[in-house]
């Protein structure tokens, strides 16, 4: 039996406070544990947030924007405050990092892959883009103005809780919103950690309020009549409540929900070349990555060949702590992620599907919310496992016999978000891209690219994040006439 033992052994400020309107709150006597993904213990208590924390996060944001002393900044000294939050969050990786992989489990390599590399060069091209953008056009005889929306509410996830800072927190701060920023209540480390870079860059009071709350508080946000806009990344569900609760003010809203994302391998494709990002693509953080390929499609002339080579990788993946380097998985996030996925795979099992690989808990490990990498054969596209987002370790392979049908079984779902296309013919996987009803398509590859607008169709969301557009979605046009 594997053992292993999670103690907080990094400074983490306030843990018993909250920074808001640029001090920390007296200490609060309400609790929230800190519980280990990989081992169930407690391993810090914190604070929970309060809906009279809330109040005030939200008085200090929108006496911040309608002083206009946020707002009325150039962009370059927008960006100057900005920048200077950038590098207080980069001093910190090492332990933004370790504190992600104790809270949520996700391994080191993992971290330093989504936080140092990619984190810091969206938030580095979002500073750069921001002083490049055409703030004010003059379009034949009228004046356009992009003007921020007001006070933006930008609720976050667990899976992402530091490089969601550069792809909705700096942009909405470069277009001269301020912001409440919502993180999962399982980010209570690395929100207080960056709570302390936003006080160390002496970002100006009630310009950015970090708050990592429950849904309590979050519905409390969500509709509060002093949030201009609510941009959300999380589960569809999750989205549409938002709709309904800001419909009211028509307080305006970005989506970036859900995915039942397909891998399409057409008949020529290298099966050796395909597996290398096909299955992390596949796998990556236990399967709880918003555009993770769910659902793999192959040509019944080589269904069993991928199935076998799919199977040899999956069954050879070594789960253990986060934080040790040797480890290519840790546990599962949260305990009804790991329940969610085990009602899952039982629910594909009654409906005829066969485990190929992993299926269960790893004997292993006793104490951790720990599931198998799972992959499954004999699905069809209407089974719940192929048309529902499980967030967790599991992955359909679905047969299909000509490319016009893997187009279809791709584009049956009501999700769009991402998808990939793995051939040698160039010619004809363009010509598949561009028939796939999703937000992003990868050639030979999988992910997306963070430097460029992103975000889906259908039920995956709307509005864009990352590229120019992503800090335009933070603004308003007003036309200006006369002389």
């Amino acid at each position: 039996m594997t053992k292993i033992d999670h103690q907080l052994d990094i400074k983490i400020p306030g843990l018993d406070k909250q920074l808001i309107a640029g001090q920390w709150t007296d200490p609060c006597p309400a609790e929230y544990p800190v519980i280990s993904p990989s081992t169930e213990q407690v391993i810090a208590n914190t604070s929970a947030v309060t809906i009279e924390d809330a109040e005030r996060a939200v008085l200090s944001a929108r006496k911040a924007f309608d002083s206009g002393s946020w707002s009325n900044l150039s962009i370059e000294q927008r960006v100057i405050h900005c920048s200077k939050l950038c590098d207080a969050m980069e001093s910190r990786l090492g332990d933004l990092n370790r504190a992600w992989a104790l809270e949520s489990g996700p391994t080191l390599s993992h971290a330093e892959i989504i936080n140092n590399n990619v984190g810091v060069t969206i938030w580095r091209r979002m500073l750069d883009t921001a002083v490049e953008l055409d703030w004010s056009e003059h379009r034949d005889d009228v004046l356009l103005l992009r003007e921020p929306i007001g006070t933006v509410l930008s609720i976050m996830t667990f899976n992402g809780p530091i490089v969601l800072m550069a792809m909705k927190i700096i942009p909405a701060m470069l277009a001269g919103c301020t912001v409440i920023g919502k993180h999962a209540p399982e980010s209570q480390l690395t929100s207080r950690l960056l709570s302390e870079a936003i006080e160390e860059a002496d970002i100006p009071p009630g310009v950015l309020t970090l708050l990592p709350a429950g849904t309590e508080v979050t519905q409390h946000l969500v509709s509060h009549s002093g949030i201009d806009m609510v941009s959300l990344t999380g589960g569809t569900q999750i989205g549409i409540e938002v709709i309904k609760r800001t419909a009211d003010r028509l307080a305006r809203t970005t989506l970036e929900l859900g995915g039942k994302s397909p891998a399409i391998i057409l008949e020529d494709a290298n099966i050796a070349e395909t597996i290398d990002t096909l299955v992390p693509g596949s796998t990556a953080y236990m399967g709880q990555v918003c555009v993770s390929l769910s659902r793999i499609l192959a040509p019944t002339e080589r269904y069993a060949e991928l199935i076998e080579a799919l199977a040899e990788k999956y069954s050879t993946f070594i789960l253990g702590d986060p934080l040790d380097a040797g480890v290519d998985q840790g546990p599962i996030a949260t305990e009804r992620g790991l329940l969610r996925t085990e009602r899952a795979v039982e629910t594909a099992k009654q409906q005829g599907a066969r485990v190929v690989a992993g299926g269960g808990r790893p004997t292993e490990l006793e104490q951790g919310w720990w599931y198998q990498p799972t992959l499954l054969d004999n699905v069809n596209n209407s089974m719940d496992i192929a048309q529902v987002e499980v967030f967790g370790p599991v992955t359909a392979v679905i047969p299909y016999s000509g490319v016009e049908e893997a187009i279809k079984l791709a584009n049956d779902s009501d999700f769009g978000l991402a998808a990939s296309i793995y051939g040698t013919d160039s010619d004809e996987c363009m010509r598949v891209a561009k028939r796939l009803q999703s937000g992003s398509v990868a050639i030979n590859t999988a992910g997306i690219s963070f430097l460029q607008p992103f975000g889906g169709y259908k039920k995956s969301g709307w509005g864009r994040e990352c590229g120019p557009e992503g800090i335009l979605e933070f603004t308003q046009i007003k036309q200006v006439i006369g002389s």
